[in-house]
């Protein structure tokens, strides 16, 4: 918000020697942080001139100039006797100044910039040669000074309404060495994008009384008449069941002069604020929006129809908006349309997006005499999808969907209709419509211990009662200690105690609150997540891998490189509604989908041998309701049920590790060739990833893209689930992904992981009997796994079994055909007495008997 502080000392006492930057410091002091400074850009000697004469000169470059002399005061003129141009001079003291403008005749009154000047750019200016003449100093345009963007004619003071004379000073004239301040507006202080709102923070801070000029009790306002112009609110479609617009206000004007043109105070005020002077109506309308905070538009009646009618647009339909743009509508756009033909037979148009911009039809022209002035009030959240939908923000949107005070409309409206009246020649029409009530305004009961204890310094019921009511609020006191506090109707954002609690906290002063170091509270420590996830990135780090970060985005032609089948549940992915990307609008199901672009990136820089990791979620659309979840309005705590159905429609997000590496696992060097990587490295990566967090697993063959399908393996962990692959990459992959050849990968599924009993755990103290060793070899079929048989072996030796070891593996002649022959080690030991032999067989016979039972293994003599 651009804050002229020539403009505020409108409506609060603000003395002429403010220092800009202090003052600056002092509204950061109250949460309106400084954006930028627009100080005078125009120094040294700016005056007032008439011109005396003017001689039109072409020359051969085909330009025709003006041979100016110029009355620029008594203390700038040059003496007669001394004239600076060999022609021959004026009666009268002047200055020689040449001209490319033609708009300006002698007699003129017009801004000279003598030599010494400085204009906006650092542009100084000084007298020098040219056409034949000296001129000394420059006739000044708009654009030159900074006033504008016209450039094709120079300022003529009667143009602006200004008048002056010969040698006044220029720059305070033109109110050229005005401030402006840019402060930040926070999202939820609406009400400070106006100079109502910052005139208000600034009596507030400098204890000042303020007298609301947006408030009924003080402006005056117009009441409702049968005779306003026909509105209807037909909202069929509110979001969140809150209509689009609760109050509507509109007045008309008729009789206006088309050609009255916009005072050069009021241009100027709108410059300053970062607005562009367009015409009389419109200026107007912006000006009152800046100074009270409520968009107003107003409408050409002859263009219009019988009734405005409010509504919600329909699906694909179509409207221009002013910025020239057709733009295909939602069926959640508030809409002004008119219904009913009007004088100019046009009827039933789509006018305006409600609250964001309007149309071109029934806009104000040169040729206006009559309009009807709109000040309505818009829900917030339906403005602010409007504007986000359609990438369309405005000055109106922006005031209205951070909230605009519902008591505004009318006061704003009769605001404007009287500068029109005034401005314009224009007739108030006592025609009035307004549609809707303001809302009830809130009561907050506020114990004022609770202020003290939150914000840590102890205030008396006499100043929480000051600094609330400074804000516009009413206190009542209600009982010892409480008060019931009535929100003002332009603080949308205080809902509860605590939005009450930070005005006091703000307004008493942040300076106040002390400064005090909590003691940090006793930690539990990290979670066992958390150190299992410690545990393994120890552990491939350790191993050589470099952890990296990919960004969790993918396509449907990374599904296709990776060779996964139609009918693959990693092809499920769940699509974004806004994706930063319209190449990568899905979610990854798998890390390795994103993970091989920073293989490639890093090979694509020279390096040759990478060997890197990720850890991070995956989404799964896996028990997904088809539409979309559930909402609820910012504030609403929902229910047991509610939050179990918000739950059910997040997507399930597993935390997945997944490690690649391209080229030599061993590098080479003086201890040797090196060697490249191979399926068992990662094999054995993911091995010890489960070994490390205490957990057996199963190693079985599998097919699986995008592994190769006889070079990789899947990890089954004890209670069935798949922890996870490893092996070496398709070659088809490599190819498709740009990888080097026999690339090797792995991806695990931690959450698996973290759902299985840790075996490392025990209760008691460490056996410190000696241990008795069993061996035994066992016949089983070919195509059993090692581990498949080593967990049956466990499982029926019993818990005295302290490890388990497979020493040897035969298969040849001397075992029938489809054979093969396991060899044992178990170790066994007691926790509390030494074992004898015949109990250590006894629990080997018990292992290979459960053994034979599942397996028909045989013991090998």
């Amino acid at each position: 918000m651009r804050v002229p502080l020539n403009w505020l000392a409108d409506y609060v006492d603000l003395p002429a020697d403010t220092d800009p930057h202090a003052l600056a410091a002092e509204f950061a002091g109250v949460g309106l942080e400084e954006e930028d400074f627009f100080g005078p850009e125009v120094t040294g000697p700016l005056v007032v001139g008439r011109v005396l004469d003017l001689v039109k000169e072409e020359h051969s470059n085909g330009k025709t100039i003006s041979w100016c002399r110029v009355d620029v005061g008594p203390q700038h003129n040059e003496a007669l006797d001394d004239p600076k141009d060999p022609q021959p001079g004026p009666e009268v003291p002047s200055r020689g100044i040449i001209c490319g403008a033609h708009n300006f005749v002698p007699g003129d009154l017009i801004v000279a910039c003598l030599p010494g000047a400085v204009l906006p750019g650092d542009f100084a200016i000084s007298a020098r040669k040219t056409y034949g003449h000296t001129s000394d100093g420059m006739i000044c345009s708009a654009k030159e000074l900074g006033l504008g963007e016209d450039h094709t004619g120079i300022i003529v003071l009667s143009d602006l309404g200004l008048t002056g004379e010969p040698g006044d000073d220029a720059i305070a004239l033109l109110g050229l060495d005005q401030v402006t301040l840019d402060v930040n507006v926070t999202p939820d202080r609406g009400y400070q994008l106006s100079m109502r709102g910052i005139a208000r923070e600034y009596a507030q801070m400098k204890g000042q009384t303020f007298t609301d000029i947006g408030s009924d009790t003080v402006a005056e306002v117009n009441a409702p008449t049968d005779d306003g112009f026909p509105v209807v609110i037909d909202d069929a479609n509110p979001i969140h069941e809150v209509p689009g617009c609760d109050r509507f206000t509109a007045l008309q004007v008729t009789g206006l002069d088309p050609q009255a043109k916009t005072p050069f105070w009021m241009q100027r005020r709108l410059q300053q604020a970062g607005m562009r002077p367009i015409s009389l109506t419109v200026d107007v309308s912006n000006y009152v929006m800046l100074e009270l905070g409520q968009p107003l538009h107003a409408y050409d009646t002859a263009l219009l129809g019988e009734e405005i009618v409010v509504r919600r647009a329909e699906a694909g339909e179509k409207f221009t908006t002013l910025d020239d743009v057709e733009r295909t509508l939602s069926p959640e756009d508030l809409l002004i349309t008119d219904r009913g033909a009007g004088p100019s037979g046009k009827g039933g148009k789509i006018i305006g997006l409600a609250g964001v911009m309007g149309g071109a039809d029934v806009e104000v022209n040169e040729t206006t005499t009559d309009v009807v002035l709109e000040a309505a009030h818009f829900d917030p959240i339906s403005i602010a999808r409007t504007s986000r939908r359609h990438r369309l923000s405005s000055e109106a949107s922006r005031r209205f969907e951070r909230g605009v005070d519902p008591n505004l409309g009318p006061v704003a409206a009769r605001r404007c209709a009287d500068l029109l009246v005034e401005l314009c020649g224009g007739t108030l029409s006592p025609a009035t419509t307004q549609i809707g009530q303001a809302p009830e305004p809130t009561v907050i009961e506020l114990p004022v211990e609770r202020v003290s204890s939150l914000v840590g310094i102890d205030y008396s019921i006499a100043e929480v009662t000051g600094l609330l009511e400074s804000i516009g609020a009413g206190v009542e006191i209600v009982a010892q200690g409480r008060l019931a506090v009535t929100v003002p109707s332009w603080r949308t954002d205080i809902t509860d105690d605590v939005d009450l609690i930070e005005e006091v906290a703000r307004t008493g002063g942040y300076d106040r609150i002390p400064s005090v170091q909590p003691a940090a509270r006793a930690g539990s420590g990290l979670t066992p997540a958390q150190r299992t996830r410690r545990r393994v990135s120890n552990l491939l780090a350790a191993d050589g891998f470099t952890e990296v970060l990919s960004y969790p985005f993918t396509n449907v032609k990374r599904d296709d490189q990776l060779r996964l089948e139609a009918d693959d549940v990693r092809r499920e992915h769940i699509r974004l509604a806004n994706p930063m990307s319209e190449d990568l609008p899905l979610m990854r199901t798998t890390l390795l989908s994103t993970l091989v672009d920073l293989v490639v990136r890093n090979l694509g820089r020279g390096a040759k041998d990478v060997a890197l990791f990720e850890a991070g979620l995956v989404s799964t659309s896996a028990g997904l309701p088809s539409g979309p979840g559930p909402r609820h309005l910012p504030g609403y705590h929902p229910s047991d049920e509610e939050l179990e159905a918000i739950y059910a429609s997040v997507p399930h997000q597993p935390y997945h590790y997944a490690g690649i590496i391209a080229g030599n696992a061993e590098l080479p060097g003086v201890w040797g060739k090196g060697r490249r990587a191979e399926a068992a490295d990662v094999i054995d990566t993911v091995r010890r990833i489960a070994k490390t967090n205490g957990l057996d697993v199963t190693v079985e063959a599998d097919q699986i893209a995008p592994w190769h399908p006889g070079r990789s393996a899947k990890f089954v962990l004890a209670d069935g689930q798949v922890l996870g692959h490893a092996g070496e990459l398709h070659p088809k992959v490599c190819e498709n992904l740009a990888l080097p050849s026999r690339t090797v990968a792995f991806e695990i599924d931690l959450d698996a992981l973290l759902a299985q009993e840790d075996l490392r755990s025990w209760s008691g103290a460490l056996s410190t009997y000696p241990v008795s060793r069993q061996d035994v070899a066992l016949i089983v079929d070919a195509e059993l796994p090692t581990q498949t048989l080593a967990a049956t072996l466990r499982e029926g030796a019993g818990e005295e079994l302290e490890l388990l070891e497979t020493f040897d593996l035969y298969t040849g002649d001397q075992l029938p055909e489809g054979k093969k022959s396991l060899a044992f080690r178990l170790t066994f030991r007691a926790p509390d007495r030494t074992l004898k032999a015949d109990e250590a067989s006894a629990m080997r016979e018990a292992a290979t008997k459960l053994a034979a039972e599942r397996h028909g293994a045989e013991v090998r003599s």
